[in-house]
């Protein structure tokens, strides 16, 4: 087991840290998968109220943000006329604006407006009985493309450029993450652990005085597994070792092949999220050298023939001990 833990303890968080702290736990279903909280309940805590609270939470951002649902803020936008400028309500505006972000500095390999080829490859609300065939990739890229959007960032719209459809599902479950994590601290908890779908963000510390220890899924044999502290940090992986190859590449339209799992560290659930995706999508090769550019912690299984191959980026192998930081291991 290797152990990858933060450099420095957030100090603030001993201010409101109680050793007698019972854990409450809760969660439910949102997104299409499931969310779970496990907090250190504080003095008066109302574990109804809180449920409640996070419920509310979540409805409000799929009512923004999600691809599934017709009434959907996104959804108005993907049916807009072309030329049609839409206001976006504060959350929207901050994931697309760091969806933006990311897609500009990734070169494109994360693109919040690729909902056209989400779509012709069955990952949307609607599935498909086949893989799409080459002219069908080829239209829907013709309408896609973060490029085509226009982003008035001060007036907070977007405009329509006609026939384009967001897809914000590599970015709006972080975001939902670190929504809830702010909602927590709203509400007087300022230790916690929370979920969606396998993005995680850990706030302050367990009352036996521990990090939220989360262990990075290894889908192989051979690998050591690793052990993440949650202190004040987030984590988001993406890959297809779970519900296989759904990543599609925006630059070509194909299917993602070689990321078996890339997962992200982030003080953000919201860029992990949008990382992770963007890292997948790159060859390996280039993957690791936009990571070292862009200072992320990332662990990396990429496939090499019939072997996994791991990396892990400098920034995460700080955070491990250092016997334990030995580049790529092949199985």
């Amino acid at each position: 087991m290797r152990f990858a833990v933060p450099l420095a303890i957030d100090p603030s968080c001993f201010a409101t840290w109680r050793q007698d702290a019972p854990i409450a736990e809760m969660g439910g279903e949102t997104m299409g998968t499931t969310w779970c909280v496990k907090l250190a309940a504080p003095p008066g805590f109302d574990r109804a109220a809180m449920v409640a609270a996070i419920e509310a939470r979540l409805e409000a951002i799929l009512a923004q943000m999600s691809h599934w649902r017709e009434g959907s803020l996104l959804g108005c936008f993907n049916r807009a006329l072309a030329g049609e400028w839409l206001p976006l309500p504060a959350d929207f505006a901050l994931v697309m604006a760091a969806a933006l972000d990311v897609a500009e500095r990734s070169a494109g390999a994360f693109d919040p407006a690729i909902g056209a080829l989400v779509n012709v490859w069955g990952h949307g609300p609607v599935q498909a009985a086949r893989a799409p065939r080459p002219t069908e990739i080829s239209a829907a890229r013709a309408v896609s493309g973060f490029q085509r959007l226009a982003y008035d960032r001060a007036a907070r719209r977007l405009r329509q450029p006609g026939g384009l459809h967001l897809d914000l599902s590599g970015i709006a479950k972080g975001f939902a993450v670190d929504a809830l994590a702010l909602l927590l601290r709203e509400c007087g908890c300022h230790h916690a652990l929370v979920e969606i779908g396998g993005e995680l963000v850990g706030l302050g510390l367990r009352p036996d005085g521990d990090p939220w220890w989360v262990d990075l899924e290894t889908p192989a044999a051979g690998i050591a597994p690793l052990r993440v502290a949650l202190h004040q940090l987030a984590v988001a992986t993406s890959g297809d070792y779970v519900r296989g190859r759904h990543t599609i590449d925006p630059r070509g339209g194909s299917a993602v092949e070689h990321a078996a799992s890339v997962s992200v560290i982030h003080a953000s659930a919201m860029l992990a999220d949008a990382w992770a995706t963007a890292l997948s999508v790159h060859a390996p090769a280039a993957a690791q050298t936009l990571a070292v550019r862009e200072r992320l912690a990332v662990r990396m299984l990429a496939r090499a023939g019939d072997s996994l191959a791991e990396w892990i980026s400098p920034a995460l192998g700080a955070l491990l001990a250092p016997a334990e930081t030995g580049g790529a291991a092949a199985l």
